[in-house]
């Protein structure tokens, strides 16, 4: 035992001095390292292993009790010898007011950061969407207005289809689908044609299909078709005295001879005019001139949009998709024009969705 400390004694003594290689001559001396540690009761530094250069660290130079110009220990004279720090090297211990070396790291801490902020909002309550305003229904008016969905839908009518040939016709089916409450829809439109604002006349594809027209916009297409006919004076006789006075969907002969005073001549040239239509044997329906065109339009044009639901997956369309989708080649009224009429006569189900109104054909 006491060997082996009196070995660990010669070492630390020829650890104290340091070989000086620069003497002249080329002699080496050796000089006496006095530690400053010691001297100012500082604790002792941990010793440095000399190596090769580290990627992160500058050459220290010029160290502490090495002569300027000369080699350090553990090297070859002339060349600067690197170290590197042992981790409880005080180099390496960073403070809050030096910048950090890693950029990298701090990357990753800002990326944990707003990882941090986004689950809350990610997982967290769902905002609640503003409401904006909410659209209107275009296939519901105001309740029991009907003189307004008469003249909206008459907006509908394509005039220039018939080179202003006819007057506005509108189906009381689509007075139905502005006007949800049919009782009050045939309240008003009664009370409309007995004030004489507007005439009701039997189109014919179905007995169910009434026609609504303005009387002044009759009168005016009546007169202007049979300008210069032989039946022009029949057909005035009649628009002056028939018409403002009765407001019936069909006249009796009797009526039309005894109340009336017209011959059966002139009830066949209204017949020839137009004007009315053989109802049966003795009895007339009120009829709009060259409204054949019309009525066969009309008819294809419901079964051509009818098809377009049918043709859909699930027999079911959204109206919005209905209407922004081209209209086939048959459809010479216009889609809007026959989804009032459709939804009116219940030939398809109205459905309110989140998604818009959606149109179902009935289940049969």
């Amino acid at each position: 035992m006491q060997k082996w400390f009196s070995a660990f004694d010669d070492a630390i003594i020829q650890r104290q001095w340091r070989a000086n290689p620069s003497r002249g001559g080329g002699g080496v001396s050796f000089t006496k390292e006095v530690d400053t540690n010691v001297a100012t009761g500082a604790p002792p530094r941990r010793q440095r292993v000399p190596g090769r250069a580290c990627p992160w660290r500058e050459p220290i130079r010029g160290r502490r009790g090495a002569r300027p110009g000369g080699g350090d220990a553990g090297g070859t004279p002339g060349e600067t010898v690197r170290h590197c720090s042992a981790p409880e090297d005080p180099i390496f211990r960073f403070s809050s007011l030096h910048s950090y070396p890693f950029p990298g790291t701090i990357k990753s801490r800002d990326m944990s950061r707003k990882r941090h902020h986004l689950i809350p909002e990610t997982f967290g309550v769902k905002r609640r969407r503003k409401r904006g305003p909410v659209e209107s229904d275009p296939l519901r008016g105001e309740p029991g207005s009907a003189r307004a969905a008469v003249s909206e839908l008459m907006q509908l009518f394509p005039r220039g289809l018939f080179e202003d040939a006819l007057p506005p016709i509108v189906l009381r089916s689509q007075v139905y689908s502005l006007v949800p409450d049919r009782t009050v829809a045939d309240r008003q439109l009664k009370e409309l044609q007995e004030q004489g604002e507007i005439r009701i006349v039997q189109l014919g594809f179905d007995l169910d299909a009434h026609g609504i027209i303005f009387t002044e916009d009759y009168r005016t297409r009546v007169l202007k078709a049979c300008d210069g006919r032989p039946y022009a004076g029949a057909v005035q006789k009649f628009l002056a005295s028939v018409l403002p006075a009765c407001g019936d969907l069909s006249f009796q002969q009797d009526q039309m001879t005894q109340t009336f005073g017209f011959r059966d001549s002139e009830i066949t040239h209204l017949v020839n005019a137009g004007v009315l239509t053989v109802r049966d044997a003795g009895s007339w329906w009120l009829a709009v001139p060259g409204a054949g065109r019309f009525i066969k339009y009309f008819v294809k044009g419901r079964q051509a949009v009818l098809s377009m639901v049918r043709k859909a997956k699930y027999r079911e369309l959204l109206l919005s998709e209905l209407l922004g989708r081209r209209a086939p080649v048959v459809v010479r009224l216009g889609l809007t024009y026959h989804v009032h009429d459709l939804i009116g006569a219940q030939l398809v189900d109205c459905i309110s969705t989140t998604s818009g109104t959606l149109l179902r054909l009935p289940e049969t």
